[in-house]
């Protein structure tokens, strides 16, 4: 039998704070009343802060990430258009593969996963597309499988030194409402993220930011869509209406989430989840093991993807954790699996979790058979929280 509490230290479903959980706890209420829209236009005013956008809008779906995944392609693009990608972790492959299921045409461009977006390599590409065939190109921000952080500015560069006219698709689901993001300093024209994870709740909300180049985009795409079609999304959003029948619940939820989001400050929780991924990732050095980052400065501050040491089953590791530490760690996605866990540090997150989550990492870690000083990750990043000035340079992280 469990006592105590469970600890969740995946990145995603994060951890939903207290206020956010009572605020959902509401009775079903008419989403076509004439007040409903009391609660639903100030979501979407906030959500554009969230993604700093003063020109583009923000469309709520029903689902998951993936579910404003499919929303951005169906409405803006067509079939056998050639898009620009590439495969540095799970999620960005899963991206290839949706596109290839929706009859794109993908240009992918395959890298170690522990790399970021291939900047130099898309501007290559995009160099001799002299007349313009690729109509998107496709960039996670932050890859959830590796840990890494790509530079979404770069690529925008990259597109604007080419005079190329693609639409910039950015996954932003580990990292908007975490990170900074600016969609429109970016150019982005599609940003998707979801609600599991920077906004602190349960699945459920796919939230696409939207350009007014995509919005013109959508009026020609031809692909096929009908739940998820922007027409109708913005003629009921305008009022504050949904084409169909919203979770209410969760848009409580939401406000709930993001006043606690503007009450912290934008630039606030930034500054905390870099605080944060910094204990975490000088708790990793200390144990002597290395993340799945190449270089330290594309390290995620939303998740670690920690390498376990040669002989050690990372999958071990994880039962040790679940099964009689009563915590979850995220596993290693796809070629990760067995040789890679991670920690979430995302959400309502804090220092006393960090230190957690890092010492029954240690204790999972040194009953799976890995030579790990018992304190070690803990004492480092408490060193670091602490403010000793010792610490305060960050440090190099391996490479692989």
């Amino acid at each position: 039998m469990r006592t105590g509490q469970t600890h969740l230290f995946i990145p995603g479903p994060t951890n939903v704070p207290e206020a956010v959980r009572q605020a959902m706890n509401v009775p079903q209420q008419d989403m076509r009343a004439s007040d409903f829209g009391s609660l639903t236009l100030g979501l979407f005013s906030d959500l554009k802060r969230v993604f700093k956008t003063a020109t583009g809008e923000v469309m709520l779906f029903p689902g998951s990430g993936t579910s404003a995944w499919e929303a951005a392609i169906t409405n803006t693009l067509n079939p056998g258009d050639k898009v620009l990608m590439a495969r540095y972790g799970q999620f960005s492959t899963l991206w290839v593969k949706m596109a290839e299921m929706l009859g794109l045409e993908p240009i992918v461009v395959d890298l170690p996963w522990g790399a970021s977006a291939p900047v130099g390599e898309f501007e290559r590409i995009l160099g001799r597309d002299v007349h313009d065939e690729i109509k998107a190109v496709f960039v996670t921000h932050n890859e959830t499988a590796t840990g890494v952080v790509s530079d979404v500015a770069a690529v925008r560069r990259a597109l604007d030194s080419t005079f190329h006219d693609a639409l910039l698709f950015v996954d932003g689901v580990s990292s908007i409402g975490s990170m900074d993001f600016r969609m429109d300093d970016w150019g982005v024209d599609l940003a998707v993220t979801g609600s599991q994870k920077g906004m602190m709740m349960p699945a459920g909300l796919g939230i696409l930011g939207v350009s007014q180049k995509a919005l013109e985009a959508s009026k020609t795409a031809t692909m096929r869509r009908a739940y998820y079609d922007f027409a109708d999304m913005r003629a009921f959003n305008a009022d504050g209406y949904f084409p169909y029948t919203p979770p209410t619940p969760l848009l409580h939820g939401l406000r709930a989430s993001l006043d606690r989001i503007f009450a912290e400050g934008l630039e606030a929780v930034f500054a905390r989840h870099a605080r944060l991924a910094e204990g975490i990732r000088r708790g990793v050095k200390a144990w002597g093991l290395e993340l799945v980052a190449e270089h330290h400065s594309y390290c995620s501050n939303t998740v670690s993807a920690i390498r376990v040491p040669e002989g050690v089953d990372a999958c071990e590791v994880l039962r040790i954790a679940y099964d009689d530490l009563n915590a979850s760690f995220g596993s290693g996605l796809g070629r990760l699996n067995g040789k890679v866990f991670r920690i979430g540090h995302l959400g309502d997150f804090n220092e006393g979790m960090a230190l957690t989550a890092l010492s029954l990492a240690e204790l999972s870690l040194m009953r799976a058979g890995a030579a790990v000083v018992p304190g070690s990750g803990v004492g480092a990043a408490q060193a670091w929280f602490a403010g000793d000035i010792e610490y305060r340079q960050p440090f190099a992280v391996a490479a692989e």
